[in-house]
């Protein structure tokens, strides 16, 4: 078993995805290429852009999760 990618978008909306799953007991790991490549010596091809991984167990809880906060405050909606 392994982890799946979740959501991949800006920093503010991936640290507030991470934040709302950890509150859940789900932990996520955050891939950020533009440090990595910052880390290596080479120049960033995109800036702010991470993704959200979730092992495959927690998945359908943490989508749930997601879909509530896309709901919520990604498209504004109350």
């Amino acid at each position: 078993m392994g982890y799946v990618k979740i959501y991949a978008g800006s920093f503010i909306i991936v640290q507030l995805i991470s934040k709302n799953l950890e509150d859940c007991g789900i932990t996520a790991v955050i891939k950020d290429e533009t440090e990595s490549a910052r880390l290596a010596g080479f120049g960033p091809t995109t800036y702010g852009h991470q993704e959200v991984f979730v092992h495959e167990s927690e998945e359908e809880k943490a989508i749930k999760i997601l879909a509530y906060i896309t709901d919520k405050f990604i498209t504004n909606k109350t």
